[in-house]
């Protein structure tokens, strides 16, 4: 009967924080509150389902299958949000107005400096292998335009 209040509390829970993540996914106003809303609240949620149907189980084959999935998502839910948030930053899908501070502006500022002076030099790598192919055709040319001497 305990087990069977604790696993029904953790179950509410869970669908009062998923209730939550939906409605901030929703209703925030910018990518970095929107990935925040959906990635906290949807991890916390599942390790409570996770406990709550541990507790009704018992058995440890179910059990461990579960720690191994609450585990795989401690570890990549916060990547993801993390890679979607830089994502964001990059496309300039955020209010700047409402960051307290920006972390990311230098590192962006140099990567797009070196994205900038790599096109430039692919640019000019494959403007000075024209000119190559060119001056290559016009000695083909040349050649096929003389009289052979032989016949």
């Amino acid at each position: 009967m305990i087990l069977d209040v604790i696993s029904a509390l953790c179950i509410i829970g869970a669908a009062l924080l998923s209730l939550a993540a939906g409605i901030g996914a929703l209703r925030f106003p910018d990518l970095l509150s929107r990935m925040h809303a959906a990635s906290k609240p949807q991890l916390f949620g599942l390790v409570l389902v996770m406990f709550a149907v541990g507790l009704q189980t018992l058995h440890w084959g179910p059990i461990s299958t579960m720690i191994l999935i609450v585990l795989f998502q401690l570890f990549t839910v916060p990547v993801a949000a993390h890679m979607i948030g830089r994502a964001g930053y990059r496309t300039k899908h955020l209010r700047r107005s409402m960051l307290y501070r920006d972390e990311l502006d230098d590192a962006v500022a140099r990567a797009h400096a070196r994205d900038v002076a790599e096109r430039e030099r692919a640019a000019a790598e494959s403007a000075s292998a024209a000119e190559v192919q060119d001056a290559a055709a016009d000695r083909t040319t040349h050649h096929d335009d003389e009289p052979d001497a032989g016949r």
